[in-house]
């Protein structure tokens, strides 16, 4: 698409972070051609078609940089449940899926992304191969993660954490077809990274094969990281070591790795981290459902980790993550702030714009507005009650934004979303399918798994 949007401001994300009102952005094809004022862009580009942008805000497309959107499917459960919801129930369901449905669940968490704002994001999950091509034709800008372990993943609910090296096998060859299948595809639109599952599944032999493929494919590599008291519990009775201290010993720690979450990780920890040049995927929102994350964010922004925000499971939208983050973050020492509010919010749109495609690795495709990037643009509706008065956009973005301020939303070089409506999917048919979905699939869940009983009373709505 050749375009040239006029008389917006454009939140350029730039090494700078210029705000430019009344801006002009030209597009040809799928990347950015110019970035300026609007005057100057129209009498450059002439020929360009216009898109009026007055009244519209223009930012960097968002990057979701973790998020299992199949698992849309224990929206309302598990939230309110305790106990190891990985375990519980996120893998058992996770299996209990097959193809078709698995992709109802992933284009009902891609419609909530780009309703969100999303142009990339990050997937994470096992049978991606059966599943992708779905979320590739939303328009969407993915990254596949197929998650990896040789430790069986369904078993270690029932405390069984043996060696499988069958299972193992099974995970190296999906995550071989997957990269064949997908990275590169779509015109570049698709890649893939290398997904270890967690610290407590996998073994030093799994982490040495992922490695490999790694280094054979030139990808970078991502893990859950210190998630949860039992992965703590399960490296110190195996390895007799913290899960950042268990792969800095096989080899994993360095600056291609982005850890999710750190929940557990104790000071030293982040100190080792940090010293690799390990990345952090930080889920604020999803983290807090049973109270403030307690991560240690205040000494993991301090020592200069690189953090992206993403979504992680049951929601994909960005917005929920950025009002957690933004609340999380400035509470990260535990006291209050004596020397100024930090971080500010353009701090937190870093998280799902430059900082985020620094942890994809592709800072110099994506992230900011500047020329020679993909055209990727969020556009946002500043004549909304949200966004109003305007004083400071970005504060008010980071603070008040919701989906309902998306106006349109652009994935190289074409419209995703176009004056709130969504162009590459008929929202009615994808809502009721995941509604369908979900309640068959839970209930062959529960008849089939005796120890797994609903963390809560269901009820099935009809509306």
């Amino acid at each position: 698409m050749d375009l040239l949007i006029t008389d917006a401001l454009i939140v350029t994300c730039d090494d700078h972070r210029r705000l430019i009102d009344q801006g002009a952005v030209a597009i040809l094809g799928s990347q950015i051609l110019a970035v300026g004022d609007t005057e100057t862009l129209k009498r450059a580009y002439p020929d360009l078609p216009r898109l009026s942008g007055r009244g519209l805000a223009v930012c960097p497309g968002f990057i979701n940089s973790h998020s299992h959107t199949v698992m849309s499917v224990l929206r309302g459960t598990i939230e309110d449940w305790i106990g190891n919801g990985v375990y519980q129930y996120m893998v058992p369901i996770a299996y209990e899926m097959d193809d078709e449905e698995r992709a109802a669940l992933a284009r009902l968490g891609c419609l909530e992304a780009i309703r969100s704002g999303t142009t990339s994001l990050l997937e994470l999950f096992r049978f991606i191969t059966g599943y992708g091509d779905a979320m590739a034709d939303s328009g969407l800008r993915l990254w596949f993660g197929e998650h990896a372990a040789d430790i069986d993943t369904r078993r270690i609910r029932l405390g069984d954490y043996s060696v499988d090296q069958s299972f193992g096998a099974g995970c190296i060859e999906r995550n071989e077809a997957m990269i064949a299948q997908f990275h590169g595809a779509r015109g570049d639109r698709l890649r893939c990274v290398v997904a270890a599952h967690a610290t407590d599944n996998c073994s030093p032999h799994m982490l040495r094969s992922l490695m490999d493929m790694s280094a054979r494919h030139g990808l970078t590599r991502t893990i859950h990281l210190a998630q949860s008291n039992d992965e703590i519990r399960a490296d110190r009775e195996m390895y007799g070591k913290t899960p950042a201290e268990y792969l800095d010993c096989c080899g994993w720690l360095s600056t291609d790795l982005v850890g999710a979450h750190w929940t557990y990780c104790t000071a030293a920890d982040v100190q080792l981290l940090a010293e690799r040049g390990v990345q952090m995927a930080h889920c604020p929102a999803n983290s807090s459902t049973k109270g403030p994350h307690r991560t240690l964010i205040g000494p993991i922004r301090e020592s200069g980790v690189n953090i992206a925000i993403g979504t992680d499971d049951k929601t994909q939208d960005i917005f929920h993550a950025l009002k957690f983050g933004i609340v999380i973050h400035r509470g990260g020492f535990g006291r209050e702030v004596q020397n100024g509010v930090n971080p500010q919010p353009q701090q937190i749109l870093d998280a799902i714009t430059r900082d985020a495609a620094r942890s994809l690795g592709a800072l110099e495709e994506i992230g900011s507005i500047e020329p020679g990037k993909k055209a990727d643009l969020t556009l946002i509706d500043l004549e909304t009650p949200a966004m109003r008065p305007l004083i400071n956009p970005v504060s008010n973005l980071v603070h008040y934004g919701h989906p309902g301020t998306i106006h349109s939303v652009i994935v190289d070089g074409e419209f995703v979303l176009k004056d709130g409506k969504v162009l590459t999917m008929d929202e009615k048919a994808v809502l009721e399918e995941a509604q369908h979905v979900t309640q068959r699939v839970w209930e062959r869940l529960i008849s089939r798994n005796s120890d797994i009983p609903p963390p809560q009373p269901i009820t099935w709505y009809r509306t």
